[in-house]
C-alpha cells in the first residue's frame, strides 16, 4: 500500500470500532511505499465520525467522579474520546504533509495504531461497566486545534503532540490515583499502557517540531510562545509531570518556561 493515500481513506472511516480495527491491521501489515512529496487533496468531512458522542462545549461536559459506576464509566469515555480523536490526528499528519522524511510518516502512523489499541481497550473495559463509546457527551477540543493548524506543520507540531497530548503526561497519574482508591484495577492497568506510549507519542512530536524549526532556521523554545498565543492553544496549569515530560524529550529550559507562563 501507499501510506499517506491509505492514511486518508482510513481518516474517513466513521465507525470507531471499524476505524480502530482497519488501522491496526494495516500497521501490521506493513508499509510498503510513500509517496513523501505527492500532494492530496483534501476531500469532505473530515475526520470520518460517528453521530454519537454529542459534542459540546468543554464546559457543558459534565463533572465525571471515579467513585460511582456512572461517573467511572463517564470518566473513561472522555479517554475514549480523547483517543479516537487521536487515532483521527495521527492520520491527518500522514496524510496531509508532503515533502518530510519518511520516518515521520512511519512515526505518525505508528502513533495512530498505538491509539487505535488504546481506543479498543477502553471500549473493552467500558462495555463491562454497560456502557458504550458515544453514550455520553464529549468535546472536541483536540480536532479543533489539529484543524486550526491545519495549514502549518511547524504550529501542529508544536501544539497538539506536545501541548495538548502532553497534558495527558499530567493528568494520567493523578487520574490513576483517583481510580485505584475506586478500586478499578484494570483502568489503571490501562493507563499505564497509555501513559507508557504517550511518552513516546510525545516525544515524536517533540522531534518533529525541532525538525521543523531548525529546517526554518528557527529557534524552538524561543518561538513557542509566540505559537501559543497565535493558535490561541490552551494556557496548561501545574502540576506537570517533569519526569515524564524529560522522558518524552523536554528541555529544562522548556518546562521551567511551563511554570512562569502559569
Amino acid at each position: 500500500m501507499e501510506l499517506r493515500q491509505h492514511a486518508l481513506a482510513l481518516l474517513q472511516i466513521a465507525d470507531p470500532v471499524e476505524k480502530a480495527a482497519a488501522v491496526r491491521a494495516a500497521f501490521e501489515a506493513g508499509i510498503e511505499r510513500i509517496a513523501t512529496d505527492a500532494s492530496l487533496d483534501e476531500p469532505p468531512g473530515l475526520p470520518g465520525r460517528p453521530a454519537r458522542p454529542r459534542l459540546v462545549a468543554p464546559k457543558d461536559v459534565a463533572t465525571r467522579s471515579p467513585f460511582t459506576p456512572e461517573g467511572r464509566a463517564a470518566l473513561l469515555h472522555a479517554i475514549a474520546h480523547i483517543e479516537f480523536n487521536a487515532i483521527n490526528l495521527g492520520l491527518d499528519a500522514v496524510w496531509r504533509f508532503a515533502g518530510m522524511p519518511e520516518d515521520f510518516y512511519r512515526d505518525w502512523f505508528r502513533v495512530a495504531a498505538e491509539e487505535a489499541m488504546h481506543f479498543t481497550l477502553l471500549r473493552g473495559h467500558l462495555l463491562t461497566l454497560g456502557h458504550d463509546y458515544g453514550d455520553f457527551d464529549a468535546h472536541d477540543g483536540l480536532w479543533t486545534m489539529t484543524a486550526r493548524t491545519a495549514h502549518d506543520i511547524l504550529a501542529r507540531m508544536a501544539l497538539v503532540p506536545r501541548t495538548l497530548e502532553a497534558r495527558g503526561l499530567d493528568a494520567t497519574p493523578p487520574l490513576q490515583a483517583k481510580l485505584a482508591k475506586a478500586g478499578d484495577a484494570k483502568a489503571v492497568a490501562i493507563l499505564d499502557v497509555i501513559l507508557r506510549d504517550e511518552i513516546g507519542h510525545v516525544a515524536i512530536g517533540n522531534r518533529w517540531y525541532r525538525f521543523t524549526c531548525e529546517r526554518a532556521g528557527l529557534d524552538p523554545v524561543e518561538i513557542y510562545p509566540g505559537l501559543v498565543e497565535r493558535y490561541a492553544a490552551p494556557r496548561l496549569r501545574p502540576p506537570f509531570n517533569d519526569a515524564a515530560r524529560r522522558a518524552a524529550g523536554f528541555s529544562d529550559e522548556e518546562i521551567a518556561w511551563l511554570t512562569r507562563a502559569v
